[in-house]
């Protein structure tokens, strides 16, 4: 096929050929090739011809999953424009597509995933120099989110919770059902506000994605949670970002952000800020996981869903001093049934995103016909413990562990806290290896 009848194709493409041809009228150039980037947003990698150079392209769509994602994704674009207006290294934006939503911007050059790194040194280097981009963003006069619209905080308590009534909005409008983890966690949140945080800064919101090459950041990336608030948040964040992409020693690179920037903060203040960080994920997640509207990636979702709550509660257990023992599992049991599960998973493949998607989900429906049923009864035996009465079903469960998240006294809180993590870690054995890339995630302890 030659490139003319390539773009031709791509052009008259009847989902995203209107907006190929908006960008090409944006970026003045011939489109030569488009290729999709797997996930769980619209997002291309394209190559147009200008003046008889090639110039790569990336295209970031909605979600569509939540109701202010486009707002926020125009947010972002502004965002984009005055880092680079203030020297920060993100990728250049060519401007916005009204066919289908998003931003357009330059590809840059380098790698994400610090966990691709070549070497520990190489890591180590590429942290240091985020966490030094990362203080000039910090170092920038909170006027600059200002004049695009974003609130400026003035208690401590605002300072402190930062972004979060604007989550749980997201969250008590979308909510479905019973969630004692969110509840529990957001409680916490409130009554644990730390003291004397003044300083307001210029957030990235989602701290830890870059694009590096050779040692060195090239391009800081996805930053459509951006906030104004305390500067630990970020650093709180690295703490979430590294459950999946794995940043290195982060009480080293932590340690040296403080002495390089003089900003005065304990370990404890970075932990609080990555408890109220996690639990944004749940926050945004759990109704979609309890009603999936269809194509949702479920497996993933709840992958999300499951450990950015617990580790949360983890966080808080050991700021507390809370021991948490592991649940016993119960080995995988085939039924009678396993064989069509088998075939399912064996059908179904993984060398196109959308089947493994549904892999991914008929994974974790063999396990929960291997071993779910005995994992349920785990639950309410241990659930029945905790509140006295054993549950007439999980129903019943979640809404009296949730009243015990809102009404309950610090001794509840501990005992809470055990049977939450301990339940979802039963559940996460549910989605084994669905999980991916967040099999036994687990958060770094802090030690500055």
């Amino acid at each position: 096929m030659t490139e003319a009848s390539a773009r031709d194709g791509l052009l008259a493409d009847p989902e995203w050929g209107a907006t190929f041809r908006e960008i090409e009228g944006m970026i003045g150039g011939r489109l030569v090739s488009a290729e999709r980037q797997e996930r769980w947003r619209p997002a291309w990698f394209l190559e147009l011809e200008r003046d008889g150079e090639r110039v790569p392209v990336y295209y970031r769509g909605d979600r569509g999953v939540d109701p202010d994602g486009v707002a926020t994704l125009r947010r972002e674009m502004e965002v984009l424009r005055a880092l680079a207006a203030n020297g920060i290294p993100v990728s250049h934006v060519y401007g916005w597509c009204e066919t289908i939503p998003g931003i357009v911007m330059e590809t840059s050059p380098g790698r994400a995933n610090l966990a691709t790194a070549e070497s520990e040194e190489e890591r180590e280097s590429v942290l240091d120099h985020y966490l030094e981009i990362l203080a000039d963003i910090h170092r920038l006069d909170p006027s600059v989110f200002e004049k695009l619209g974003f609130p400026r905080p003035t208690t401590p308590e605002q300072i402190a919770l930062g972004d979060l009534p604007r989550w749980e909005a997201i969250y008590r409008r979308g909510k479905n059902q019973p969630e004692p983890v969110i509840e529990l966690t957001l409680r916490w949140l409130r009554e644990n506000v730390p003291a004397g945080r003044e300083q307001v800064a210029c957030l990235v919101g989602d701290a830890g994605q870059f694009l590096f090459d050779r040692g060195r950041v090239t391009a800081v990336l996805d930053v459509e949670l951006s906030a104004l608030g305390d500067p630990v948040s970020d650093l709180g964040g690295l703490l979430s970002r590294d459950l999946s992409e794995p940043l290195g020693d982060l009480s080293r690179g932590i340690a040296r952000y403080r002495e390089n920037t003089g900003f005065a903060f304990e370990a404890r203040d970075v932990v609080y800020q990555a408890v109220r960080f996690c639990i944004f994920t749940p926050m945004s997640v759990c109704f979609l996981c309890a009603k999936p509207p269809p194509g949702l990636n479920l497996a993933q979702y709840e992958s999300w869903n499951l450990v950015y709550g617990r580790v949360p509660l983890q966080l808080i257990a050991e700021l507390e001093g809370i021991a948490i023992d592991p649940p016993e599992l119960p080995e995988p049991r085939d039924s009678r049934h396993a064989p069509v599960l088998d075939a399912l998973v064996d059908l179904l493949g993984a060398d196109d995103y959308r089947f493994d998607t549904a892999r991914r989900v008929a994974e974790y429906a063999r396990e929960i016909d291997r071993r779910g049923e005995r994992l349920e009864e785990q639950d309410q035996d241990e659930a029945g413990a905790l509140l006295g009465q054993r549950p007439t079903d999980w129903r019943d469960a979640d809404a009296r562990l949730e009243a015990l998240a809102l009404e309950g006294g610090e001794d509840d809180r501990a005992g809470l806290l055990r049977f939450l993590v301990r339940r979802h870690q039963r559940r996460e054995a549910l989605l084994g290896a669905a999980m991916r890339e967040l099999v036994d995630a687990r958060a770094q302890s802090i030690r500055l």
